[in-house]
């Protein structure tokens, strides 16, 4: 039972998230322009109304995620938002007025097909509600440093489909480290009451990697389009996910043959990524649309 709700939850996560991803890439349009990274960016999306209407979608996300993180299995529930995906094109079609091209709606199938398959090869469960201290210190320098250099190879790229690529696997990895936290966080709250909940280091950490990581997805909308950076972040959200519950919380995978099956749905997946980055959709393409183009009075650099 525990887990329909986690999954109903997560569902609703993904679905808010990707309504706030879409509000969020028009506000990015809507500001100045830049080819680097600047902290003065998020002072003139606040000043934006749809950019405050897409952090409320991210806001539900973020409850509806809490949820489904508490009750049930980090590598269950992080996988589903694969489906933030075709959610997130579908919001673009009607917010820009732009058809979506069946070859999209493939690469959109390709990739859900190969998480629905997958997560049934799969099979994750178990693990514990709480990762040890080892294992932390160990994981999280080794997530911040895979970001850092994300962050260094997107920025030495022209604004376009790789720098946003790029930008949209930084973000994950945020992302995932971020859901990883806010599972240990939830737990404790559960178990130990809200004290506890705010006396714990996990509550500040996730807060404080999550906003950093609502920064780099910032500058991934702006990197390029959103059909670029929006299927490595749910990808890599997704992979990321999966080896964590199961580096952290000891979540088990099934093994053997199943293993065969698991990896051909990775590459099924991944070439659907691959479709989507190359494909004409509403989210944009570099250079020219009017989703992507620099309006009128703004200035970049």
């Amino acid at each position: 039972m525990l887990i329909a709700v986690s999954m109903v939850c997560a569902v609703l996560a993904a679905a808010s998230n990707s309504l706030g991803s879409v509000m969020q890439r028009r506000a990015a349009l809507i500001v100045p322009q830049s080819d680097r990274f600047r902290i003065g960016l998020m002072w003139d999306l606040l000043r934006t109304p749809i950019w405050v209407l897409g952090i409320g979608g991210v806001i539900f996300a973020a409850l509806f995620q809490g949820a489904a993180l508490a009750t049930g299995p980090l590598a269950v529930v992080q996988p589903v938002f694969l489906l933030e995906l075709p959610f997130t094109l579908f919001v673009a079609g009607i917010a820009f007025h732009r058809p979506i091209p069946r070859a999209t709606w493939l690469s959109v199938g390709s990739i859900v097909v190969s998480l629905c398959v997958g997560m049934f090869a799969a099979a994750p469960n178990g693990g514990t509600l709480q990762a040890p201290a080892s294992l932390w210190t160990a994981v999280i320098p080794c997530c911040l440093g895979v970001i850092a250099m994300l962050c260094t190879i997107a920025s030495s790229r022209r604004v376009g489909p790789s720098r946003a690529a790029y930008m949209g696997l930084a973000t994950a990895v945020g992302y995932a480290l971020t859901a990883a936290l806010m599972k240990s966080a939830t737990d404790t709250l559960s178990r130990e009451g809200i004290p506890a909940f705010f006396t714990s280091w996990q509550t500040y950490a996730f807060a404080v990697v999550g906003v950093c990581s609502l920064f780099l997805l910032e500058n991934a909308m702006q990197s390029g389009p959103l059909v670029a950076s929006q299927p490595a972040l749910a990808l890599g959200d997704v992979l990321v996910s999966l080896t964590l519950g199961v580096t952290l919380y000891g979540e088990t995978l099934r093994g053997g043959w199943w293993l065969a099956i698991q990896l051909l749905c990775v590459a099924l997946a991944a070439t659907g990524v691959t479709g989507l980055s190359h494909s004409h959709t509403p989210c944009g393409q570099p250079g020219g649309t009017a989703e992507t183009a620099v309006p009128a009075g703004h200035k970049t650099g």
